[in-house]
């Protein structure tokens, strides 16, 4: 014969039956507050410095090349310009002194005529320097302006430069002159014109002279 089942019994709190048991309350424990900071916005990386040291010595140096530059330029147009300069006063001093030399040998005075004459000699050289010095022609130029019994007058109507001869340190220049005699009563003959080819050369201190003279084509 089967042994019946062991029956479970049922367990209840301690207390009266039939009462219902209060609720047991739980306490959570609440975390402590976080402080949230404020998100800053977010920019663009910072720039990089340059080298102050290297960029100020590299503008250093471009500067000095710009300023010695400009110095070199300014130091050839002065050359350039004193050369230009220096060329035209030499020019000019051939046409003055190829006036002069006509002037010179037309001009005179019967109270003056040693002293023209010699004047036009001493400032005469090459070819014309040595016809004046041939036999006794200065000393017969003078004869005939005293033979005259007047006075001559020689008045530049105008003179230009012809052409340079750098190797041989002379120049070309033509001479328009009018020639004035006047006699010894104070009356004026016509005046002649004349047109030369002065040749003039310059030495090796700079003087120039007279060197040559020639009567141009259709000159009189």
């Amino acid at each position: 014969m089967k042994k019946a089942a062991a029956r479970r019994r049922a367990s209840r709190a301690a207390g009266p039956a039939g009462a219902v048991p209060e609720p047991t309350a739980h306490v959570v424990d609440t975390p402590p507050a976080v402080k949230v900071r404020p998100v800053k916005p977010v920019g663009p990386p910072p720039r990089r410095q340059p080298h102050r040291m290297l960029v100020a010595g590299l503008a250093l140096g471009v500067t000095a090349v710009l300023v010695a530059a400009m110095a070199g330029v300014v130091a050839l147009l002065f050359n350039q310009q004193r050369h230009a300069q220096a060329e035209e006063a030499r020019d000019q001093k051939f046409v003055d002194t190829a006036s002069q030399t006509v002037v010179n040998m037309f001009s005179y005075t019967q109270n003056d005529i040693d002293e023209s004459v010699n004047r036009f000699v001493n400032g005469i050289s090459g070819p014309l320097r040595d016809m004046m010095s041939q036999g006794n022609n200065v000393e017969n130029l003078k004869a005939i302006f005293r033979d005259t019994n007047a006075s001559s007058e020689a008045v530049i109507n105008g003179s230009a430069l012809e052409k340079v001869d750098d190797t041989a340190d002379n120049a070309s220049v033509l001479v328009s002159v009018r020639v004035t005699v006047t006699n010894l009563d104070g009356v004026n003959a016509p005046s002649k014109p004349y047109r030369l080819r002065v040749i003039v050369h310059e030495d090796d201190n700079g003087r120039m002279t007279g060197y040559d003279l020639k009567y141009p084509d259709g000159g009189n």
